[in-house]
């Protein structure tokens, strides 16, 4: 086995959802959800067939994120790994619903930070292991780093 490591190409103003599901279904069932809960978002969708022809399943209405979500899913190169990249929304505003997938197994993560897959290699192919979203924690929040933690989720319009 071989444990390898794959950087995430999240576009510039673009959130990454990573997770793993099921079934050849996945990427126009999560094409749906997005469209019918946040129908301006701008969103591509890769998923990583495990078997039969294993393609590279693909619905997008942005030429520009469906190039970044096939590269990624192809970089994973795990089975049943879906990535899916939005902008003109957040991933708190579809979380929940790509949770309510009937084929969604897991999220590995969701975030606009660097992300890094972790994956495990064996001679019959990929794995996702985990993920590294971001950086390491740098202290505990003070009052004044809390009271921006505060202001800044209220005016991003989540608090009132």
């Amino acid at each position: 086995m071989e444990l390898l490591n794959v950087r995430m190409e999240i576009p510039e103003g673009a959130n990454i959802i990573l997770g793993q599901s099921h079934f050849i279904k996945t990427a126009e069932d999560l094409y749906e959800v997005v469209v019918n809960t946040v129908p301006g978002a701008k969103f591509a969708v890769a998923f990583n067939e495990a078997s039969g022809p294993c393609l590279v399943r693909v619905e997008s209405n942005d030429d520009e994120l469906r190039a970044a979500a096939v590269s990624n899913a192809r970089s994973i190169g795990a089975g049943h790994v879906f990535v899916l990249l939005i902008r003109q929304a957040y991933p708190i505003n579809i979380l929940g619903r790509v949770r309510e997938c009937f084929e969604v197994c897991s999220i590995f993560c969701a975030s606009a930070n660097p992300v890094e897959v972790i994956i495990a290699e064996t001679a019959q192919g990929r794995g996702v292991l985990g993920v590294v979203d971001g950086n390491s924690p740098k202290g505990v929040e003070g009052p004044e780093d809390a009271a921006r933690r505060h202001d800044f989720v209220r005016k991003i319009g989540y608090k009132l």
